[in-house]
């Protein structure tokens, strides 16, 4: 035919691997795209879930909800908090900007899934009640109710859910140097195509990628690899980012969980002795002393668990709202010493030179006082002696009976006791130790015990240069 443009085979070749390129690329673009916006929602969630379960568990104490949200605040602008009975009838909104919500909200999707798995969500849902789009999160609690957060699906939270354009435009541009070097390389680059094209096969099945894919080692194969690594890598990071927020909504969980076990004796000691006193008013006065007393304790001991889960809450959150200030250290730790030994015998030595330190004045104290605390209530021993360096490294250590090996890599952890009927008899609450290794680790260091003739704790801080 006249006119027809015959199109050499290097070319002809060089178009069709272009064109194949830019289809897988594209692919593999889309798949991260939704998989990464899947991964924010799922992001979002985690923190709302958060924040629900910290309402149930408030309400479980029987606070009331207006004083709940009230006080705890907003990890987002504009959150609507509803809850929802058992009926699916919603029976408080805090938004009081729009008309109450009534019928059954049983059937909403959010609300189906929390039913069904214990929580759910769902993305940009069109509300029925003020006719807004939300996005939905939902938490079940044990009574029933349902706790459910909505934030509206505004420009900001559009932007915040949207995928990362980043991870597109460096796919365009490595696509284009791909192109390039495809035109001077086209007898080898049907190789790499076909590699790459299997790639890109498992990740849109969401399939394991090793760092191992071997391709040709040219230019292409080269770029071909380095896409693999940029995938593995991203993919990395959101596995581990997801990871986090669900460890910490396991320790929440875990975290009430055995706060209410351990409330459970100490509340029913006391009902059972106010019981008693109301039942029978003709006791002897030495009895109702005896209860009285019995009170006592357990209401001292619920004040301590109240206390040190405060103090693991506060660490849960993180670096960021630990307020930090310049402490004299040494004065610190010689304050507590003297304040200690007024309410033991144990003969405690200080040997610490000047310190200074960047830190948290009660996570300092929660430290050095549990640590002497533990000694006194459990060692046995006659002596104490705390110790430090002018670079922050501390030992703290007694002559008491020690930790048989078996316990000693457990003491750190929440709520562990060696001997839990001792350890309640003294008041501990199972989490001195592990508000010890938190706050050290918040003040940038580590610690670690040893039990030869007693029980040595070694630590080391963040302090500043002394001058």
């Amino acid at each position: 035919m006249a006119g027809k443009i015959k199109l050499s085979f290097q070319t002809r070749v060089f178009l069709t691997l272009l064109a194949i390129c830019w289809i897988l690329v594209g692919a593999s673009m889309t798949f991260q795209y939704h998989r990464e916006k899947d991964f924010k929602a799922k992001l979002l969630n985690s923190r709302l879930q958060m924040h629900n379960l910290r309402i149930l568990e408030d309400l479980d104490q029987g606070e009331k909800i207006d004083d709940i949200v009230a006080r705890i605040g907003s990890p987002v602008d504009e959150l609507r908090i509803t809850l929802i009975d058992n009926d699916g009838k919603v029976i408080y909104d805090n938004n009081d900007k729009t008309p109450f919500p009534i019928g059954n909200h049983n059937s909403r999707p959010e609300i189906l899934k929390a039913r069904t798995n214990g929580e759910g969500y769902a993305v940009d849902r069109l509300s029925e009640n003020d006719e807004i789009n939300y996005f939905y999160s939902a938490q079940l609690g044990e009574n029933g109710i349902v706790v459910r957060s909505a934030v509206p699906y505004s420009h900001n939270l559009s932007e915040f859910l949207k995928a990362d354009s980043s991870t597109f435009w460096i796919m365009a541009i490595l696509t284009v140097i791909m192109s390039l070097i495809g035109f001077f390389a086209t007898r080898r680059i049907s190789l790499s195509i076909e590699r790459l094209s299997k790639f890109a096969e498992k990740a849109e099945k969401g399939e394991r990628i090793y760092s191992g894919e071997s391709f040709p080692h040219d230019e292409l194969g080269n770029i071909a690899t380095n896409i693999v690594k940029l995938y593995i890598q991203r993919d990395e990071q959101h596995k581990e980012a997801l990871r986090l927020e669900q460890d910490k909504v396991r320790l929440k969980k875990q975290l009430t969980n055995n706060i209410n076990h351990e409330l459970k004796t100490p509340v029913a000691s006391i009902l059972v002795c106010l019981d008693l006193l109301k039942d029978h008013p003709e006791i002897s006065e030495s009895k109702k002393e005896e209860y009285l007393d019995r009170m006592r304790a357990n209401t001292l001991r619920l004040n301590s668990l109240l206390k040190d889960v405060s103090a693991i809450t506060r660490m849960d959150e993180g670096r960021d709202v630990i307020e930090k200030c310049d402490i004299n250290l040494s004065a610190l730790i010689h304050d507590i010493v003297d304040e200690e030994k007024l309410k033991t015998d144990i003969d405690i030595v200080v040997d610490i030179p000047e310190l200074h330190i960047d830190g948290n004045r009660q996570l300092l104290e929660s430290i050095f006082r549990n640590l002497i605390g533990n000694t006194i209530a459990y060692s046995g021993a006659s002596q104490m002696t705390i110790k430090a360096d002018s670079k922050g490294n501390f030992m703290v250590s007694d002559n008491g009976c020690g930790i048989s090996s078996e316990h000693l890599p457990h003491i750190f952890e929440r709520f562990y006791r060696i001997d839990k009927g001792r350890s309640r008899a003294a008041g501990g609450t199972g989490l001195g130790l592990s508000i010890v290794k938190n706050a050290i680790l918040l003040h940038g260091g580590e610690i670690k015990a040893a039990s030869i003739n007693g029980l040595t704790f070694n630590f080391n801080l963040a302090v500043k240069n002394t001058i």
